[in-house]
Order: C-alpha cells, then structure tokens, then sequence
C-alpha cells in the first residue's frame, strides 16, 4: 500500500490515535463489512475484545468509549466532541446501542466491552477482537483488528498498511528508505516536498492538495487556541492543571522582545495542543495523537518568528514531515506500545525538523540531517503514561520534542549537509531500540514513570 501525507495527518480526537481513533475506525469498519455483508439487521449481540496495551492502558486512553462511537456509526474527523458524552451516556444507561446509528440492540459496554489484560495477540499489542452474533447465538461476523499507530488499523488477514492508494506502483516516484528519497530527488532534481507533490498528485488535483494541507494547518491553530481559552483540570482523576491558558496570558502580558520568549512561546503552543489531546478535544495526528503538539508547534515557530514565512512554506513543510514520517511507519514504527514514545514524539520531533528545514530554504542534504539529528536523540524514549492518561511524561514531551526538532533544524542549517549517520541507519538504529526495549515501556504503564509516581 502507497502512504499518503493524509494518512500522516489525520483530524481526529484525543488523546490517542491508536488506542482512541484506531479502535473508533475498526468498530466502524467491523460495522460497515455487516453491512456490506447483508447482515447487519440480522445482527442481536456485538462483543469486543481488547488485548496488549489496548486493554492495559485502554481506559485511561478511552478506547471504550472509542469502540463505543464507532458502533454508531461515528468517525474520528465527523464526530462532534461536544456531542461525545450525551452519546456514551445514553448508551451505558439504556445498556442499548444503534449499530451505524440505526440498527439498535443489547449492548451493556461494562460486559460486552472485553479487557483481556493477561493476553496478546501474536502481531501487535494492539489487538481487538470484534464478533456479532444472530438472535439464535449464531456467528454472523467476527474479525481481528489491530491499531498499529497513528490512527492506521489493519485487519488480521492484512499487510500492515492501510494507506490512501491502491497500489504503490501507482505513484511517479516510489521509495521506501531515504536513500531513495533523496535518490529521486536527485535524479529529477527536485525537492522533498515537489517529490511529495507529485505523488500527492496521483490522488488529488495539485490545487486540492495545496488546500487540504492548509486545512490541516487550520485545524492545528484552532486546536491551539481552544488550548489557550479553556482553563481547569484534565480529565481522568490525576487533577493535572491546564497551564497553556496561564501561560499564553503571561506571554501576551509581557513587553519584551517576542524573540527573548522564544522558548515559552514554542513550549506553549505545544502544551496547548496536547492538553486539548488530554481532554479529548479535536487534534490532527501528527503523526500521532501522543506526539500531536509538536509540529503544530513548530509550524507556529515558522509562522511567528520566522521573517518570510508563507502559506507556500506551510505546505512544503508538510509534504516534507509526511514524507519523513512515511519512512519511519514503513521501516520501524509510529506505536508507542510497538516502539515506545521513540516512535512518537521521536517521529514528530524528526519530521518537524526535516520539515522545518526544508521551509526555510535548507538543501536536501540539510534537510536530511535535520531528520536524523531529530530522531537520534530521541533513541530509546520510553512510553510509561502515568494512570494510564496521554498527561504525564506526555504533554510536557511534545514542548522538549518541538524545542529539538527547531535545535535539530538549527544546527542542521549551519552545516553543510555531511553528516556521519544516515537517516536510514537511525530508523534502522530506532527499531531495533525497540524491539529490544521491555514491553513494560511500552504503552503498557506497567513500568518507568507510571509505577514510581503515584497517582495522587
């Protein structure tokens, strides 16, 4: 399958692509092969089973609720997220839920919604079983899910994948390391992000791609200020205080030299953005929902401090992270519980440099670089939520993560390309990291932070 940059970033809701908007698209795909099938009215009993991570830490990630809307019929882009709770509330008090939204039966999400935390499935840790049953008990239809990260979700009998094109043979300039990336770009003497276009092309009008990638960004800002506007405590019980709104105050507050507060401005637009995530607001997976303030916060930086930044240099920014970021969901990962937070605010922090880079005129060579200084000091992150909740190590990660991809971008433009480490021998160096690290820093919060601070 062909990755899109669209498959890259994706509007959804928090906090978590593949616990929360994975789960939400398998239960609605379960839906729509019932329906495709013929046999979705005939349907009397659905039950989910969550394994891995997705039952470890599917609570506090909301994947119940998750399974629950797309049960509906909802999806993760059309939901309302002011609509969420009345939604869950009237299921769990009528024990009743209306398959695509009309097709109603039994379902008490207390027993019909599975925690299977003592099992993994083979392929993932994120793992779901779906099977509905006909009022006589018997099988109507049952399938394996697995939520593979970034909102991506394959099916048991499936190549990992899930993509927005058919066939990769599809597309004008294929590549699967960055060493032919940047062959490509070479042999046609383009940029990434023209690269990218071009294959964006395949799908889309040039224009059209041009206007959803600016959407995209659109949405990234709104989720910004809603993060500045809305004060209180995140949900989930560890009474973890808003700051983003304290802080945007302050900084609005203050007269001095904009650039002086440069940190504080990068760190605030990040927080933002992820405590919208934490409290289940609408977030663009970039490439994930755990790492989503990063890019929005460095495209903030590009936006607010950066002295010709454009609209174009939006858009080449991000045809250059999705590119970066196809790399790494082809050669290693972008799940949290398949490679640790490595494989999130890792990914994010590289594709947010290369992207950088590139809107600020940098070569390929450079952009490159970028990529590989973004993830390199990242290797090894772990993903040990406290409670269970995308708050803690979480929110703060994605304001360190944006100050390294602009540092990474940074030291990338002051050199001259060369650099020792490739960006596919750090993608290679990043799976093998983990593979090798303990699946209790995986997502799993069964070791690291999520067990030495209590949650109080």
């Amino acid at each position: 399958m062909a990755v899109s940059v669209f498959d890259m970033f994706k509007i959804g809701i928090g906090p978590s692509s593949s616990h929360t908007v994975g789960p939400m698209r398998a239960a609605l795909a379960f839906c729509e092969d019932m329906v495709e099938k013929g046999v979705l009215e005939d349907a009397s009993d659905v039950v989910v089973k969550l394994y891995g991570s997705l039952a470890l830490t599917g609570v506090g990630h909301g994947t119940d609720k998750a399974v629950i809307l797309g049960l509906l019929g909802e999806t993760p882009r059309e939901v309302n997220p002011d609509a969420i709770e009345g939604m869950l509330d009237q299921v769990k008090g009528d024990r009743r839920i209306a398959l695509m939204g009309r097709h109603e039966i039994d379902f008490d999400p207390a027993v019909k919604i599975e925690f299977h935390n003592d099992e993994r499935l083979p392929r993932h840790s994120n793992g779901m079983g779906m099977v509905a049953f006909d009022a006589n008990g018997q099988l109507l239809h049952e399938e394996i899910f697995y939520s593979i990260g970034g909102g991506f979700i394959v099916r048991e009998h499936e190549d990992d994948g899930d993509g927005d094109a058919d066939e990769s043979s599809r597309i004008p300039h294929p590549f699967s390391t960055a060493e032919d990336l940047l062959g490509e770009c070479r042999r046609h003497k383009v940029s990434i992000w023209q690269l990218m276009l071009e294959n964006e092309k395949t799908w889309r009008e040039e224009a059209t791609v041009c206007e959803e990638l600016l959407a995209i960004w659109q949405v990234m800002q709104e989720c910004t200020q809603r993060g500045f506007r809305v004060e209180g405590n995140l949900p989930g019980g560890l009474e973890v205080r808003r700051r983003a709104p304290r802080l945007y105050r302050e900084l609005q507050e203050q007269n001095a030299d904009e650039h002086l507060d440069l940190l504080d401005w990068v760190n605030v637009f990040a927080l933002a953005v992820n405590e919208e995530n934490a409290a289940g607001g609408q977030v663009v997976t970039a490439p994930t929902n755990g790492a989503a303030g990063i890019i929005p916060a460095v495209l903030h930086y590009y936006n607010r401090f950066v002295d010709d930044a454009s609209e174009e240099g939006v858009i080449r920014f991000l045809l250059t992270a999705g590119a970066i970021g196809i790399l790494y969901k082809k050669n290693a990962g972008i799940s949290g519980a398949e490679m640790g937070c490595q494989g999130e605010v890792g990914v994010a922090c590289s594709m947010a440099a290369a992207g950088l880079t590139e809107a600020i005129g940098g070569s390929l060579e450079q952009v490159e670089n970028a990529a590989e200084i973004g993830m390199e000091h990242n290797l090894g992150l772990t993903c040990d939520p406290v409670g269970g909740l995308v708050q803690i190590p979480c929110i703060e990660r994605n304001a360190m993560g944006a100050l390294k991809a602009i540092n990474a971008s940074r030291m990338a433009m002051r050199g001259d390309g060369q650099h020792k480490v490739s960006l596919d021998q750090v993608i290679r160096t990043m799976r093998q990291t983990g593979e090798d690290m303990k699946s209790i820093y995986k997502e799993t919060s069964l070791g690291g932070l999520a067990v030495n601070v209590p949650e109080c």
